[in-house]
C-alpha cells in the first residue's frame, strides 16, 4: 500500500471558510468534495484524478499535492 501522507500538509484558505489543514490525498478528496467553492475547472478535475491516482498507488502523493495546490489557486483560494 502506498504512503498517502504528504511530506508537508497544505493549509487551505478559501474566502468565507475556516482554514483547513490537508495532510494527504484522502483528505484532499474530502476537501474537493465537501468544501470546494467551485466544482468545475480543469485544475479541479485534474486534482480529483491525481488524488485518486495517488490513493490507488499510480501517482506519488507529493505529485498529487502539487496538483491539488494548483487547484486551490484556480478556485480562488490560498494554499501554503
Amino acid at each position: 500500500m502506498p504512503n498517502n501522507d504528504w511530506n508537508a500538509p497544505v493549509a487551505v484558505n478559501f474566502p468565507h471558510q475556516e482554514q483547513k489543514l490537508v495532510g494527504g490525498p484522502f483528505e484532499a478528496m474530502t476537501c474537493l468534495t465537501d468544501r470546494w467553492p467551485n466544482m468545475s475547472g480543469l485544475k479541479f478535475l485534474r486534482a480529483r484524478m491525481a488524488c485518486k491516482a495517488a490513493l490507488d498507488g499510480r501517482l506519488s502523493a507529493d505529485d498529487a499535492r502539487v496538483i491539488f495546490v494548483e487547484a486551490v489557486g484556480e478556485a480562488g483560494g490560498k494554499a501554503h
